[in-house]
């Protein structure tokens, strides 16, 4: 029997009841983070609690206590469920009230919800890469908050499965932004190219990170918009994410990548991650 997190107490699963007019269910108004977990340890956990704190900031959603806090009972709550590799999700809504579309006059009482997710170490890696669908950018204008609103990524990503594809690469009358689930680099001549983290895109957690791997690998980067031609030219594409790491894209569609294998960049950042996971775990065990 699962635990859960909601606000501050420990549940079983069955016991977790959300109000029928929490702003979340009706809105979408809330915020979110999931966390890759190794060894029962949180990976990346500063830069997710970093995220969560602007995402607040930028709905003017009050959290219901300091990210200190949360981050242990997180970490209680993985120990409850005795959880040694997976995810730990949480959400923090505005909270219940009757439905109006505007904030609350009165101040509400936020809710926050937590599970987890038990995986294999590597269950989501696919070093030998994936084939990707181009979708239009159907979303709002404020895809750099982490919200609740992803109705525009579910439909781009069940796109792209009915394609035959396992992600959706998305793009604003052709200026590529992110994948539904993603971020997404592409190489040319050497220098890997990814987004700007402006309002088209989340800034991912592993983004973040692989922009500073290829910092410490002396990969040339250019932060900057491109089209669907140029990631169709693109002598390497990879996604990034808290589950896949660093994924290659091999096809686009019915378009090979290249060669249709992974490309030398995209693998040396994947073994870079990788090692690190490694020894992150190895610090957990000492």
């Amino acid at each position: 029997m699962s635990v859960i997190l909601y606000n501050d107490t420990f549940l079983t699963r069955e016991q977790g009841k959300v109000d029928m007019e929490d702003r979340g269910y009706q809105f979408g108004d809330g915020i979110y983070e999931a966390l890759r977990v190794y060894n029962g340890k949180m990976f990346l956990l500063d830069l997710h609690m970093k995220r969560l704190a602007r995402s607040a900031r930028e709905l003017r959603l009050t959290l219901p206590y300091d990210t200190d806090h949360l981050a242990e009972n997180l970490d209680k709550l993985i120990k409850e469920n005795k959880m040694e590799n997976g995810y730990v999700y949480f959400q923090i809504t505005r909270g219940a009230i009757a439905r109006k579309h505007r904030f609350p006059e009165k101040p509400i009482s936020c809710v926050l919800t937590g599970s987890v997710e038990e995986t294999s170490q590597d269950e989501d890696l696919h070093a030998e890469g994936i084939k990707a669908s181009l979708v239009d950018d159907i979303r709002w204008l404020r895809c750099d908050i982490k919200t609740l609103n992803l109705l525009g990524n579910v439909l781009a990503n069940q796109d792209a499965f009915e394609k035959g594809a396992d992600e959706a690469i998305l793009h604003r009358d052709g200026v590529v932004t992110e994948g539904s689930t993603c971020n997404v680099f592409i190489v040319k001549d050497g220098t890997l190219i990814t987004h700007p983290a402006n309002h088209f895109i989340l800034n991912g957690i592993t983004r973040i990170f692989v922009l500073e791997l290829a910092n410490r690998l002396g990969i040339p980067v250019e932060e900057r918009t491109y089209t669907t031609e140029e990631l169709l030219n693109a002598d390497e594409a990879f996604i990034t994410s808290t589950g896949v790491r660093v994924t290659p894209v091999v096809q686009i569609d019915d378009h090979l990548v290249r060669d249709g294998k992974p490309g030398q960049i995209t693998t040396r950042l994947l073994d870079a991650f990788n090692q690190d996971v490694d020894q992150f775990i190895t610090e957990t065990l000492v």
